[in-house]
């Protein structure tokens, strides 16, 4: 079993990685998480069924206690993600979870109403217990907790998690104690930061280098400013990406509604700002969005500000979506990523999704 620290350095020799000494000043505490996890008894197979397993009352307790998880924070583009990969090609486990933290919540509530149909008075305990049965290692990219939903619920979620034996394993650009930063009933939420602080080793990866900055640019696929000259652009590359067949609206369902991509062709959609951004939509909608795409067009992205704060949050929550599924973005906009959202409230969350935006800039990136 190769540890954390073989798989990273492995990477620096083929050239994949460029060698980062803060990065490597976090891999000791990621192989002790890998040899704790292999040191774990294997858990006993269960003998009754999914449903009733779901459904029957419990004490919370794990046979074994979970091995202390970690929570991993820093600047955008310093390696955090790329981290967490490597612990989960290390865990010697089978019941091991990759997923973006905003996917991995809207799976939660979409389980919570389905168990409150029920009639159940307590509607997380069946939901953490049915996770922990399928994940003993769970690795979210990116905790950030913007939705009050998700703030009320998650205090008691991770408390049953950690009981029932489940190890996390995050990724923020936040210390703990900034999470949920300013929001409704923030006091309520407060617990949470003590359980994360209790259960994970709170770890800062703080490099000086955004990697994703230093990624070479192929063919120009992000054009600025959006005037009619983007538009050209834009106009010309959907043509050879759709090889001119006509374009039809793309209507989704999502949880009983439509979403509607105004143009696609095949698997290639074509919307602008304000139609992806303007209207009422969250993450499932920007999930589906992405389940449905291997490219996506954007048309006049404009500056960011607290006077678009609505449509500018859901333009992350649609960027992390695409990203996630390694959907393609072009795009034209009022700037380059980094200037779009200059000052304000939300500019500070809007680094990420900027480092995001240049890395999807590459040539080789996509799933396309």
């Amino acid at each position: 079993m190769a540890t954390v620290s073989e798989l990273y350095e492995a990477r620096v020799k083929a050239g994949q990685l460029a060698p980062d000494d803060a990065q490597r000043g976090v891999l000791p505490a990621l192989d002790r998480l890998v040899r704790d996890l292999a040191a774990r008894p294997a858990p006993q197979a269960q003998k009754s069924g999914w449903l009733s397993r779901l459904m029957k009352p419990g004490n919370g307790a794990a046979d074994t206690p979970p091995v202390k998880g970690i929570y991993l924070w820093g600047g955008v583009g310093r390696g955090k993600s790329m981290l967490m990969d490597l612990v989960m090609d290390a865990a010697p486990l089978d019941q091991k979870r990759r997923v973006h933290f905003h996917e991995f919540m809207q799976e939660v509530q979409g389980a919570l109403e389905a168990v409150r149909k029920t009639g159940q008075q307590d509607v997380v305990r069946p939901v953490a217990r049915s996770i922990a049965e399928k994940v003993k290692l769970l690795c979210f990219d990116e905790m950030q907790i913007t939705d009050i939903a998700d703030a009320m619920i998650v205090g008691r979620l991770f408390q049953i998690l950690f009981e029932e034996g489940v190890t996390v394993v995050t990724t923020s650009n936040r210390v703990p104690e900034d999470l949920y930063k300013n929001g409704l009933n923030r006091q309520l939420f407060l617990p949470f930061i003590a359980l994360l602080r209790e259960r994970l080793e709170v770890i800062e990866l703080a490099s000086a280098t955004d990697h994703r900055q230093n990624r070479d640019e192929g063919g120009q696929v992000w054009f600025t400013p959006a005037d009619s000259i983007a538009r050209s652009h834009m106009d010309l590359l959907w043509r050879e990406e759709t090889a001119g067949a006509p374009a039809q609206p793309l209507m989704l369902e999502v949880k009983g509604r439509k979403v509607e991509i105004p143009e696609h062709v095949g698997r290639i959609g074509r919307a602008s700002f304000w139609e992806l951004c303007g209207k009422p939509l969250g993450p499932a909608d920007y999930l589906a969005m992405a389940e449905a795409l291997d490219l996506l067009f954007i048309d006049s992205i404009p500056r960011l500000s607290q006077s678009n704060y609505n449509e500018a949050k859901r333009f992350v929550t649609l960027i992390d979506a695409l990203y996630e599924a390694k959907v393609r973005l072009i795009a034209s906009a009022a700037d380059n990523p980094e200037r779009l959202y200059a000052e304000g409230e939300g500019a500070f969350e809007f680094e990420r999704t900027a480092s995001r935006l240049h890395e999807m800039r590459d040539a080789d990136w996509g799933r396309g």
